[in-house]
């Protein structure tokens, strides 16, 4: 969670790391999505930073939340990804924009996620919690349905439907998820 102005610069630092290289203006022009993603990113860390202001000062920040809120909800529904502030830790990384992506408010996901397009954490019930560890990588078409954990170093396959907690280092694959096998 992003408590400060450090919080926020660590948070973008890690992001952009993942990025091999930052999109430029002629990225823009080009409409290229690395930078509708990398902006996306962006804003959501802003409305994170802003949104915990808000809780804490007051109307001084205001314009600056409504202004990055504003810019992540238009590219959430130009790119189709929902993911609600507060979620993921530092070091995103989403690659395409092909299908949806959907995190939802019950979700803590670590350090260095990755993201494929289609990727859907969804719960059953109203109080389910998703957690998920550092370093995961989640295929296309991955979907997490109910109350799991899932370890650090986690990859999950293509397609996958995630039921039941995961151990860490584990690869996994298939409708419902089984462990492939254990990473070294």
């Amino acid at each position: 969670m992003i408590q400060s102005r450090k919080d926020l610069k660590e948070y973008i630092a890690e992001d952009k790391k993942r990025f091999s290289k930052i999109p430029t203006m002629i990225d823009l022009i080009l409409h290229n999505e690395k930078w509708y993603i990398y902006h996306y990113i962006r804003h959501l860390r802003y409305v994170e930073y802003y949104r915990g202001k808000l809780n804490g000062r007051g109307k001084f920040y205001l314009l600056f939340f409504l202004w990055h809120w504003f810019r992540y909800k238009r590219l959430g529904f130009k790119l189709r990804f929902t993911i609600y502030p507060n979620t993921i830790g530092s070091g995103l990384m989403i690659y395409h924009t092909g299908d949806f992506i959907h995190v939802g408010e019950n979700v803590r996901i670590g350090r260095n996620c990755t993201l494929l397009p289609g990727v859907v954490f969804s719960a059953k019930k109203p109080n389910d919690k998703v957690v998920v560890g550092d370093n995961c990588r989640f295929g296309l078409g991955a979907r997490i349905f109910g109350s799991v954990s899932i370890g650090n170093n986690v990859t999950i396959g293509a397609n996958a439907v995630v039921t039941k907690d995961i151990p860490d280092n584990a690869v996994v694959g298939g409708v419902p998820a089984k462990i492939i096998r254990i990473k070294e």
